[in-house]
C-alpha cells in the first residue's frame, strides 16, 4: 500500500502515524509545502479531558502529550469589569509547534517519511498512490481542485478576528468583553506554556471598520488591541505570527472522498475556535479514517465510504454545537446588554448542549452565585 498525505498539521501527522502503525509494510509519506517549524498561530486549546479518548486508542501518544499540557479547572468571563468564574469548565492547552513536534516524533518512530518544502501534484499523487489524504487545512488545494465532486460549501462569518500571542500567562481560559466608543470587542485568551498565552481579538465587522482597523497596518492593529485590552494584558505586549484580520470560514463537504482522495481535519470541516475542539476533531478524524482502512485494506473505495458513514453522524452533532457557538459570537454585543451573571449564563448555554441539571452538577459554585445575583 502506498499512502500520500498532503499537509503536516495535526490531522496529517497523526493519520500518517496510525496508518504506518497498522500497516508496517506500507509506504506512508507526508508532504508539507512549508518549511519545518513555520506553523502559524500560538497555542492549541482543548476542552477538559478532550484528549482522554487517546488513553484507550493510543496510550503512548497520550503519555507523550500529557506532561506538556497546561491545565486549569475553571473558565472566567469578564464583563463590565466584573470577573465571573464558572467552575468545573476545565481546559488544557499546548503550544502548536510543540504539539506538531511530538506528533512528528511518533510518525518518524513508526517509519513515516516526512518531506517539508514539498509541493505535490495531486493528479500525479492520485495516479501513483493507493490513498491520498487531503490534510492540507482550511485552504486545502486538493479540496478546491475537486470542490464540485466533494460538494464543498464555504461560508465566511461576518465578525473579524485576529490571532496574537503574549507573554502574559493567564490563570484560566478567559473571555474578556469590552465596550469602546467604536463598539464591542472580545478577547479569548489562555496560556499554552508557563509564560506564554494565545490572545484572540474579535469584533463585529462594523466596529472593525469604525475603528479604522480595516485600513491599519498590522503593527498599528497590535497597538490598538494592546490599548483596548490594557487591563487584561497588564503591561505585556501582543506578538504577531502571520497575524491578520480575517473572517472565520465555515467549511463543509457533502462527500468526503473522490476516487482515492479523502478529506480530514480542517480540509473537511471547520469548528469555530470558541469551542476548543478543532484539533480534537482532526485527531478523531484520523482515528476513524485509519480504522476504516484497516477494516478494508484491499478495497479503498469501500473503506472511504465506511469512514464517512460511521464518522459523519458523530461529527454532525459536534459541528452543530460549534455553529451555535459561532452564531452567539456573531451577535455578542447584543448579549452584552445583560448583567454580568446573566451574560455568563447566556454564554455557557450558547451551544445548546448544556442543560441546567448538568450545569448545576458541573458548576455548582457558578450556579449558586448566579441564583444569588438573580435574586
Amino acid at each position: 500500500m502506498r499512502v500520500v498525505i498532503i499537509g503536516a498539521g495535526p490531522a496529517g501527522l497523526y493519520v500518517a502515524y496510525l496508518l504506518k502503525r497498522a500497516f508496517r509494510w506500507a509506504d506512508v509519506q507526508v508532504h508539507e509545502r512549508r518549511a519545518r517549524g513555520t506553523t502559524f498561530g500560538f497555542g492549541i486549546v482543548f476542552s477538559d479531558k478532550a484528549l482522554d479518548f487517546l488513553v484507550a486508542e493510543d496510550s503512548k501518544t497520550h503519555a507523550l502529550l500529557a506532561p506538556e499540557l497546561e491545565q486549569w479547572s475553571d473558565l472566567t468571563i469578564v464583563h463590565r469589569g466584573e470577573r465571573v468564574v464558572i467552575d468545573g469548565i476545565g481546559f488544557s492547552a499546548i503550544g502548536r509547534q510543540m504539539f506538531l513536534d511530538l506528533l512528528e516524533v511518533r510518525a518518524l518512530d513508526a517509519g513515516v517519511e516526512i518531506h517539508y518544502d514539498s509541493e505535490v501534484d495531486a493528479a500525479v499523487a492520485s495516479d501513483r498512490a493507493d490513498l491520498v489524504v487531503a490534510a492540507d487545512g482550511v485552504g486545502s488545494g486538493l479540496r478546491q481542485e475537486h470542490a464540485t465532486a466533494f460538494g464543498t460549501s464555504e461560508e465566511p462569518l461576518n465578525n473579524r478576528f485576529i490571532w496574537f500571542g503574549t507573554s502574559k500567562p493567564f490563570d484560566t481560559l478567559t473571555q474578556t468583553f469590552l465596550q469602546t466608543r467604536h463598539g464591542a470587542f472580545n478577547a479569548h485568551h489562555y496560556r499554552y506554556q508557563p509564560h506564554a498565552s494565545t490572545f484572540i481579538v474579535e469584533t463585529h465587522v462594523q466596529t472593525w471598520r469604525d475603528a479604522g482597523l480595516a485600513d491599519l497596518p498590522i503593527e498599528a492593529s497590535i497597538r490598538f488591541c494592546e490599548t483596548v485590552f490594557a487591563e487584561a494584558l497588564q503591561g505585556h505586549r501582543l506578538v504577531s505570527n502571520n497575524s491578520h484580520w480575517r473572517q472565520f470560514p465555515v467549511v463543509r463537504n457533502r462527500t468526503w472522498s473522490h476516487g482515492n482522495i479523502v478529506l480530514i481535519g480542517d480540509a473537511l470541516h471547520t469548528a469555530h475556535y470558541s469551542i476548543g475542539s478543532g484539533t480534537r476533531l482532526a485527531l478523531e478524524d484520523a482515528i476513524a479514517l485509519a480504522a476504516a482502512v484497516k477494516a478494508r485494506p484491499h478495497d479503498i473505495g469501500e473503506a472511504l465510504g465506511r469512514y464517512q458513514s460511521e464518522r459523519q453522524p458523530i461529527l454532525q452533532k459536534l459541528l452543530g454545537g460549534a455553529d451555535a457557538s459561532a452564531a452567539w459570537y456573531e451577535s455578542f454585543e447584543k448579549h452584552m446588554q445583560l448583567a454580568p451573571y446573566d451574560f455568563a449564563m447566556s454564554y455557557i448555554n450558547r451551544s445548546g448542549r448544556v442543560d441546567q441539571a448538568r450545569l448545576k452538577a458541573m458548576s455548582p459554585g457558578f450556579v449558586a452565585n448566579y441564583e444569588a445575583n438573580a435574586a
